[in-house]
């Protein structure tokens, strides 16, 4: 595992700069603000943000996959996010669904493998940080999945998840080396 974080870490400091100036950018820039009221709804800009997709029928494959994980399918979820994935390979939410699906079904190595793409086209993307986290929790590195959630409380420090995993972990590991 402390070979994946080190790609892990490698891809979040290679991974492209975003615009400056973006939507997204001053959606992250108000999210990171301590006292910022509102939160919620900032985070929900900025899933409708990564949702973009900017093509109809890409639209529909990311819908479809939503839908079919809502109604616990996830073979036809992971059937949509792949059909997605292949079809605009640059769309950091399409891998991220799709890790998600893998993750639903059990199968953490793809899933880790679509985290990672996830973060090396939006290194911000503290959805995938949690994820990351919760895989290397539940594969008993709870080092490594310290580190994917304090990555994640940094970028979004409003959720409640994040801070209780945090210290949940904190507090497991206090006296071992982390």
């Amino acid at each position: 595992m402390r070979t994946f974080l080190a790609l892990l870490a490698f891809l979040l400091v290679v991974a492209p700069a975003h615009g400056e100036g973006s939507r997204l950018d001053a959606l992250f820039d108000a999210l990171a603000a301590l006292d910022e009221p509102g939160w919620e709804q900032i985070e929900d800009a900025i899933w409708e943000e990564w949702s973009e997709t900017g093509s109809a029928s890409l639209d529909l494959l990311l819908q479809r996959g939503r839908e079919a994980m809502s109604a616990g399918d996830t073979a036809e979820a992971i059937e949509h996010f792949s059909a997605l994935v292949e079809t605009a390979p640059d769309f950091a939410e399409g891998y991220n669904a799709r890790a998600t699906a893998y993750f639903e079904a059990g199968l953490y190595g793809p899933s880790l493998s679509d985290i990672v793409r996830v973060l090396s086209l939006e290194p911000r993307h503290f959805g995938a940080l949690a994820g990351l986290g919760v895989i290397l929790e539940e594969t008993g590195d709870r080092p490594g999945a310290l580190e994917a959630f304090r990555a994640a409380r940094a970028i979004h420090p409003h959720r409640s998840d994040l801070r209780e995993a945090v210290e949940r972990l904190e507090a497991e590991l206090q006296g071992t080396e982390i």
